[in-house]
């Protein structure tokens, strides 16, 4: 797991109402050899293409089933279907995934050649991938709707090459097989010596770790057993702060919301999105949220990817 990448393409930023700018909500995550879609707005494909992504979608999470959210997915299954795919793709949201994934092949009203399947999901519901896992947390914006935390599994910890040679263990392949964590046996005064990985490894490190709201008001502080100690938390930061009131109103948060959420758990990086298209730009957004937070803020514009670092320890 060590050398799997892990890369955060912002391909849709906007709010509700998209701008020349920004498209509806749309999160890719390419994590080693996987990608996944945190929503899937109006022209999702067309800005895949742009970002030179491909379309290799392993799986879509849908946040909840207001249209900004997964119009994309008709169009982009139609393309899929036309480009050859044969594996199936699933779905997964929260109440009435279902409904919606019927309807998708009801109105689509073409051949498609791969299973579209859904799975519901809830507070809690956990998707085990090869090496990560996606869970989903409930959110407030006035209906059924779900926020995502997709974390690595622990990785090892720093193999100490002195150690085992001064425990005897030659260099080679038996170096690989302890950091893979298995006991290796070796010749020590004539007898068979075990030496175990606990022996020649350091502390576990923890693995990475993206949050994404979705459209929410803040939940920050019933969602810490998720989401402490994101490296990247991207928030729904609708309004600034001088519309705070209008963000209470309409279940969204506002930047500085963002911050205070992204303090309070200890995130490494702050992202500001779903930008409503009555701003032209970000620089109150990021203000407002830089007076809650010390840590990194970023309002990505539309095609933009960050990488997301290893990190040894946890603050």
């Amino acid at each position: 797991m060590s050398g799997e990448t892990l890369h955060v393409y912002f391909l849709g930023t906007a709010g509700a109402l998209p701008t020349p700018l920004r498209n509806p909500p749309c999160i890719m995550v390419k994590r080693g050899p996987d990608t996944l879609l945190f929503d899937c707005g109006e022209g999702a494909q067309q800005q895949m293409m742009r970002a030179r992504t491909g379309f290799l979608v392993d799986a879509i999470f849908i946040t909840h089933w207001h249209a900004d959210h997964f119009l994309g997915i008709i169009g982009l299954v139609q393309t899929l279907s036309f480009t050859g795919r044969k594996a199936p793709l699933t779905v997964y949201g929260p109440e009435w995934v279902h409904d919606a994934v019927a309807g998708i092949r009801q109105l689509s009203r073409f051949n498609l050649k791969f299973p579209l399947q859904s799975v519901l999901l809830s507070h809690g519901s956990a998707v085990r991938f090869n090496g990560y896992t996606v869970t989903a947390f409930a959110t407030s914006h006035g209906m059924e709707s779900i926020g995502y935390v997709l974390e690595e599994d622990p990785r090892p910890g720093r193999f100490d090459r002195e150690r085992a040679i001064s425990l005897g263990v030659p260099p080679g392949p038996l170096f690989g097989r302890l950091q893979r964590g298995e006991t290796v046996c070796i010749a020590r005064d004539g007898a068979g010596v075990d030496i175990t990985p606990e022996q020649v490894m350091g502390p576990s490190r923890p693995g990475r770790k993206v949050v994404y709201t979705g459209d929410t008001r803040p939940v920050h502080q019933r969602i810490g057993q998720f989401a402490k100690n994101a490296d990247l938390l991207i928030h729904d930061a609708t309004y600034d702060d001088a519309e705070a009131d209008r963000a209470r109103e309409v279940f969204h948060s506002s930047a500085g919301e963002a911050g205070e959420a992204a303090a309070d758990l200890n995130a490494a990086v702050l992202a500001l999105v779903h930008i409503s298209s009555r701003y032209t730009g970000t620089g109150p957004h990021i203000r407002d949220a830089g007076r809650r937070f010390a840590g990194t803020i970023i309002a990505p514009s539309d095609l933009e990817m960050w990488e997301i670092p290893f990190r040894d320890t946890v603050e």
